[in-house]
């Protein structure tokens, strides 16, 4: 069980992980978006549109980490020069301290998390703003995001999957598997959470829409120790049971020296690929030394010789095929995991203060 003194311990951490890395002020190249809905959230957006874009490009939605902002995530992810490069627009939505001083977008918040509230349903008009205004592809629409950002990835896809075409979580969690903070900070350490054969059912609840779903790539590092890296198997789980994929579905390749899980439907179309990037730790994986120059290496903006961003954009198909694939063994079965009941939270009035002032302090709490 976990005590109140492990509980502040890592609130505490959270909140000096805001001042280690503070906002980085990019390098110019995202304009803000006016936005023209009612924004419930009340979010702010950042938009990237190519010069001499032509009508039916993609739009990817870009959701940034805690303590991070939209520029800086661009500039360290370098989703605006593959945007450039290949002639897609970008959305970047953004959090505001008024919502969460940590800048953490609310994905554990039913108000937050859920179809037609608060910070899902501000990026849902921030994207029909983006098509209309951009005359954009209705069919080529994609989000991404990392860890919090991640989590709304998944909070999107669950939400709308009616209008992703396909998405990528990065050291994220899977949807509606925590509804308040204590949840969320066990879910993050990889305890507790449904059982595996009620998490699809997560989604299929959040709307009316009943296939097809959107693919999805997933990427995490095994020495991830904000997010437990179990949470990238969680993930595929929930999305895997929506897609059908049965045994014999997947097979495992290597790409950049990562091995990369994929799951293939019925007409032998991709769906789902997870990446687990071997003793990285919490963040975006990039290569900033590549060939393709990408990415700008920083605070959760992570060397690890692999671009991320390049190989998602091209599993969406919005860049060209996948390259560097060598196919290495058949899928292996997926490895049971238990799913205990979440810790009780103390409701003592002393220490129910204690835990408020850490979960304000990690900006976890409004």
């Amino acid at each position: 069980m976990r005590g109140l003194a492990d509980t502040v311990s890592r609130l505490s951490a959270l909140n000096r992980a805001r001042g280690a890395s503070l906002p980085d002020a990019g390098d110019g190249r995202l304009a803000p978006l006016d936005l023209s809905g009612s924004n419930p959230g009340a979010l702010d957006a950042f938009a990237f549109v190519p010069a001499g874009l032509e009508p039916g490009a993609p739009l990817v939605v870009v959701l940034h980490g805690c303590t991070q902002n939209a520029a800086g995530y661009d500039r360290g992810s370098g989703w605006s020069r593959l945007a450039e490069r290949y002639g897609f627009a970008l959305l970047f939505p953004e959090q505001r301290r008024a919502n969460n001083p940590n800048l953490c977008f609310n994905w554990f918040s039913p108000s937050d998390a859920r179809r037609g509230s608060g910070e899902a349903l501000s990026i849902r008009q921030m994207v029909a703003q983006m098509v209309k205004l951009h005359r954009l592809d209705e069919a080529r629409i994609f989000v991404t995001g990392l860890s919090a950002g991640g989590a709304m990835t998944s909070v999107m896809l669950a939400a709308y999957p009616e209008v992703f075409a396909g998405g990528a979580v990065i050291a994220g969690l899977p949807f509606a598997t925590a509804n308040n903070v204590p949840e969320a900070l066990d879910r993050m350490r990889g305890q507790g959470g449904p059982a595996n054969d009620k998490l699809a059912g997560l989604v299929t609840r959040a709307s009316d829409h009943r296939g097809p779903w959107p693919t999805l790539s997933v990427w995490h590092g095994t020495s991830d120790a904000t997010v437990d890296v179990v949470n990238a198997d969680v993930i595929v789980d929930q999305w895997r049971a929506l897609h059908r994929l049965g045994e014999g579905s997947g097979r495992v390749d290597v790409v950049d020296g990562y091995p990369r899980e994929v799951w293939i439907d019925a007409s032998g179309r991709e769906v789902i690929e997870k990446y687990e990037i071997s003793g990285m730790g919490h963040g975006t994986p990039l290569d900033p030394r590549g060939s393709e120059e990408c990415g700008t290496a920083g605070p959760y903006m992570l060397d690890a010789r692999i671009c991320s961003t390049s190989h998602i954009a091209r599993f969406w198909g919005i860049t060209g095929a996948h390259i560097g694939h060598s196919a290495v063994r058949a899928e292996p079965e997926a490895r049971a995991r238990s799913s205990p009941v979440p810790d009780a939270v103390p409701t003592q009035t002393g220490v129910g203060k204690v835990i408020e002032d850490a979960l304000r302090a990690a900006g976890l709490m409004r």
